[in-house]
């Protein structure tokens, strides 16, 4: 059985190509729901624009299925629009 854990470590590897840090440390990742394996994520781009976000998807769904998740249901959301966590703003002197 996956566990949220797992799926946050495994989220940790998928970096943002623009920004090239995780996409997990940059906020992006809204809200995860796991039931039996199944993972249901609510995540945003850096913008609604984003280039990469196709990519972004691709490598989120290999990922997890690559750690134990059998489905991986993504949605994407700009409400509320992106905002740069005050952790990572800190981490890069912003």
């Amino acid at each position: 059985m996956i566990t949220k854990d797992k799926i946050i470590e495994a989220l940790q590897t998928v970096t943002d190509p623009e920004v090239n840090l995780d996409i997990w440390t940059m906020g992006l990742i809204y809200n995860l729901e796991i039931k039996d394996d199944n993972i249901k994520i609510l995540m945003t781009y850096t913008t609604p624009f984003c280039p990469w976000g196709p990519q972004l998807n691709e490598d989120i769904e290999s990922t997890l299925k690559n750690a134990g998740a059998k489905k991986v249901d993504i949605e994407v959301t700009f409400d509320p629009p992106y905002k740069m966590p005050d952790e990572l703003r800190a981490m890069l002197g912003v």
